[in-house]
């Protein structure tokens, strides 16, 4: 893999899988310049490398140009749990779509390669399983989630047209359920969500019957699996599938993670929310294929460090 040391822009590098990443190029030898909204970002994500010499941090919302001089562009600026996006479903949108646009066209007058955090809501409610790349989804475009999934889906649209027109280097990734310290308290993802009710021993609330299932992939996992894509040579742009394959029903997970955390914590369904998938799970042989990678941190292991960050969070007794 390429090593030089370079310039890197990381658009939502105070989120949780931006401080990751921030973290990782930085190790890697690399000058970091983050850049965040603060939407679902935090300052505290992002607080121990603040002092350090190659990193720089900038606050900055995507949907307004930004001009800068750097090599290479990780856009993962958008929130992403639907709590954060429906909130504001017209600025989720505009971030996606805007921020694409803009950030496409800092690459194309710098020339940089950039990378596009994609989703795996691109597929909808799959009608297909597991998903592969080729799989164009099923996907209401006038629904609560739609400023999300579609949002999405044009951004996509948007780099494979620059790469098309422009010759633009452009690298797409289509990201599964992932998990890991910095998670967000409150975003409302099943993980997050599970681990803060057990730790506060209050009922752990199930959407629906709990037999949907999703493939949960630890953070690290994915960093380097984002590292590898970005280092693949220009004819591969992707989209790639970067999840985990295993396939974990919601309901298993609960009791898994009222075990890990020793909670008393009982279990209550409520009613499943409108358009919510009922199966996600990845195919990645691509990314077998072209990065050699994939998933290494098994689900008791990674819930294991989630909890402890999130015991460290609340200063759980």
């Amino acid at each position: 893999m390429d090593r030089h040391p370079k310039r890197i822009l990381v658009t939502g590098g105070a989120g949780f899988l931006g401080s990751h990443l921030c973290e990782r190029l930085l190790a890697d030898g690399h000058d970091v310049l983050c850049v965040d909204n603060y939407f679902t970002g935090t300052k505290g994500n992002i607080v121990p490398l603040l002092g350090h010499p190659r990193f720089e941090l900038l606050r900055h919302d995507v949907t307004f140009p930004l001009y800068v001089e750097v090599d290479e562009i990780y856009n993962l600026a958008c929130p992403a749990s639907p709590i954060h996006y429906q909130h504001d479903p017209v600025q989720t949108t505009k971030t996606s779509v805007h921020g694409a646009i803009n950030m496409l066209g800092l690459a194309k007058r710098l020339r940089a390669k950039i990378f596009q955090a994609s989703t795996s809501e691109v597929y909808g409610d799959p009608a297909v399983h597991p998903q592969t790349e080729a799989y164009w989804g099923h996907v209401n475009p006038i629904g609560p989630r739609s400023c999300y999934d579609e949002g999405k889906r044009c951004a996509e649209t948007l780099f494979f047209d620059y790469h098309r027109q422009h010759r633009l280097r452009v690298k797409v990734a289509r990201i599964f359920n992932t998990y890991g310290p910095r998670m967000h308290p409150d975003d409302g993802r099943v993980v997050s969500n599970f681990i803060v009710q057990a730790l506060k021993n209050e009922p752990i609330t199930i959407y629906g019957d709990g037999r949907q299932t999703r493939a949960f992939c630890y953070v690290d996992d994915m960093i380097e699996a984002f590292v590898r894509l970005m280092d693949t040579p220009d004819d591969v742009t992707g989209p790639v599938n970067l999840g985990n394959p295993h396939e974990f029903a919601i309901g298993d997970l609960a009791q898994k993670v009222v075990t890990l955390c020793g909670s008393r914590s009982t279990i209550i369904h409520l009613p499943l929310p409108v358009d919510d998938p009922r199966q996600r799970r990845p195919d990645i042989s691509l990314a077998g294929q072209i990065l050699n990678w994939h998933p290494t941190v098994d689900l008791d292991a990674g819930l294991e460090r989630t909890i402890g960050y999130f015991d460290a969070l609340f200063g759980t007794p």
